[in-house]
């Protein structure tokens, strides 16, 4: 076998022996060239042609090999290692192992082991260092080559090239952690750096786990869907190059700020090691400034804006899902308060939209469980002080929160869907309540107002559902009163219209609520199937005392207009409720003016059926 020691005289004085001379047999001594007569002289034969055999396997091998001794000097490598290295086989003699491959922990610590003689073989992918600087990767086995004693001889080393393999494999881990548009590390890396900032070693500022800090910002590009829908989505692609190559080139800084592309038009730039949150929203300011210079793209001028949602905490008692969650609710908020701004997280505001997601996925299964219950506020003559009807007003029973009033729920309702179903609940309800005052009172017929939801008409069969209840609880149509709102009434389309009409024809009444708040289309007005009109409390509240000054002409066009709209709707053929009455005062201008009927807390606050019922009582005495 190959060594360092080898020499001409090695048969006779029983050192090593040496690769066979060309000329002489496989069997010969090699000082004599005669044929071997002792059983060692067979013996050391033998040995020169297993060694010969090892020589040819070596140098012809497919793969790299070497041979290194205990000081980590190669002795020799084949063609095949050395061309890895981009060498020549005669320049590998001598060279130290660390010359050739990376000394990196486990490994070395591995090798030092092996070269003890504690273990026998060792297999590790290392990084080989060739000569011209090019990228050379080896799955590397060193394998321990003993003495006769059973002590460390030397190693060799057995290469075989994975650099293709091992490329391809860092194109798609590349491309498994970066987004193909722009090149931006994408939502999986993104994630895996923010999970990785809260772990306990993570990049989340100095200090102890309690002190460090994190931040991130949401990005939403404004009206970013317009520029695909009229400049085509290859001009809307460019423009996110053009945004990612901006955001990179100024805020991925010191391997502490990462911008990533979440998907769409949103980006995000994560701050694991946050000084505060002056540091965070100073970025936003940064981030918004730096897109709203214009962009040039396919020849075209773009000038772009974003919302931007901020969020900045201690990594202590908070999750990356946390995180998350409020940068996104931030950035809704950005959006619906004008967009073109950066927020910054609120607690109590995100509290509060917290309560709001509860209670709207709560709202359906809260139908069937029953929480929910109507109150009645009476809508009274204003000319004789009797009771002619009144409004009903859900009100939500939630277990956790309370008595809910509408304003908490009716427009997560009317968002969510779940309106249908309540809608047509409170419609059954006050119907059958209706009946029962017009049985325990057959003299004082009372109606009962009932606010129609706009998706009420849109996603249901209302005239249906009305025509319904109205059978199976046995109320009069004349005594039920549907509540629609002026701009749902006044909007485009026809099938509110055609409802209405259909209502109306079976004898219900349609009274407009909030009336004035709207179009106030009047001329508009004498074509609908409507019988009253609600006018809004912000006109009434100029009916209280008379105020000086510019206040005291406000308050008197007020009244004026009041009056002209009483005026009008009578010349039509509708009565006018006054809502929110407060003062007896208001009450007597009001009916001075001509209003037919009011309500408000001066009459009753909302409350139970009985409420009405003995209103109802005290007057038939």
């Amino acid at each position: 076998m190959p060594g360092r020691n080898v020499g001409a005289d090695a048969h006779q004085r029983g050192g090593r022996p040496e690769t066979p001379r060309p000329g002489t047999g496989a069997g010969a001594c090699t000082a004599c060239g005669a044929p071997p007569d002792t059983e060692a002289e067979r013996l050391a034969a033998a040995l020169r042609a297993s060694e010969s055999r090892f020589r040819a396997a070596f140098s012809d091998a497919g793969i790299g090999m070497a041979l290194i001794d205990s000081d980590d000097l190669l002795i020799e490598g084949n063609p095949v290692f050395a061309a890895m290295l981009g060498r020549e086989v005669a320049e590998l003699p001598g060279m130290h192992i660390h010359q050739i491959i990376e000394p990196e922990e486990p490994s070395r610590s591995r090798y030092r082991e092996l070269v003890r003689g504690e273990r026998d073989r060792m297999r590790a992918e290392k990084r080989l260092k060739h000569r011209g600087g090019r990228e050379v990767w080896g799955r590397v086995t060193v394998s321990l080559i003993r003495d006769g004693a059973g002590d460390p001889y030397y190693t060799m080393v057995m290469v075989e090239d994975v650099t293709e393999r091992r490329q391809l494999g860092d194109r798609l881990a590349y491309q498994a952690l970066h987004d193909p548009l722009t090149r931006l590390p994408n939502r999986t890396l993104f994630y895996e750096r923010l999970e990785g900032a809260f772990k306990p070693d993570g990049r989340g500022g100095p200090g102890a786990d309690g002190e460090r800090r994190i931040g991130l910002c949401y990005v939403d590009l404004d009206g970013f869907a317009a520029v695909n829908e009229t400049l085509g989505h290859h001009v809307g692609d460019q423009l996110l190059v053009a945004v990612a190559a901006r955001l990179e080139h100024g805020f991925a800084r010191d391997g502490r700020q990462l911008v990533a592309r979440l998907g769409g038009d949103e980006f995000a730039v994560l701050v694991t090691g946050s000084g505060g949150h002056q540091q965070l929203t100073r970025l936003a300011a940064e981030l918004m400034e730096a897109l709203e210079r214009p962009f040039e793209v396919a020849g075209h001028r773009l000038a772009v804006t974003a919302s931007i949602g901020v969020v900045e905490r201690p990594v202590h008692g908070s999750t990356p899902t946390d995180l998350v969650r409020d940068a996104d609710s931030t950035l809704s908020w950005s959006k619906s308060d004008g967009r073109a701004r950066w927020t910054l997280y609120d607690r109590d505001r995100g509290a509060d939209q917290l309560a709001r997601h509860l209670l709207a996925t709560e709202l359906r299964p809260a139908v069937e469980r029953g929480e929910f219950t109507v109150e009645y506020q009476p809508l009274v003559g204003l000319a004789d002080g009797a009771v002619r009807g009144a409004e009903a007003l859900v009100r939500w029973n939630h277990p956790r929160y309370g008595l809910l009033p509408p304003d908490r729920f009716i427009p997560l309702a009317e968002e969510s869907g779940a309106i249908v179903a309540l809608g047509k609940w409170v419609l059954e309800e006050s119907c059958r309540q209706a009946r029962q005052w017009l049985d325990g009172f057959p003299g004082q017929p009372v109606l009962v107002s009932v606010n129609l939801a706009p998706r009420q008409i849109w996603d249901s069969d209302v005239v249906a559902d009305v025509a319904e209840v109205l059978e199976r609880t046995g109320l009069p149509a004349p005594l039920l009163q549907l509540e629609i709102t002026e701009s749902a009434l006044l909007g485009p389309g026809g099938r509110p219209l055609q409802s209405l009409q259909a209502l109306a024809d079976m004898g219900v009444r349609i009274a407009i609520d909030d009336f004035g708040t709207g179009y106030s289309n009047l001329a508009y007005l004498s074509r609908l199937p409507v019988h009253a009109l609600k006018l809004d409390a912000t006109f009434i509240e100029a009916f209280r005392e008379s105020a000086p000054g510019a206040d005291g002409r406000r308050r008197a066009a007020d009244e004026q207009i009041v009056g002209a709209m009483v005026q009008l709707a009578h010349a039509l053929g509708l009565t006018v409720t006054a809502e929110g009455i407060e003062h007896a005062a208001q009450a007597e201008r009001l009916r001075q003016t001509g209003c037919d009927t009011a309500q408000g807390w001066y009459y009753a606050r909302p409350g139970g059926p009985e409420v009405i019922a003995a209103i109802l009582r005290d007057r038939s005495r």
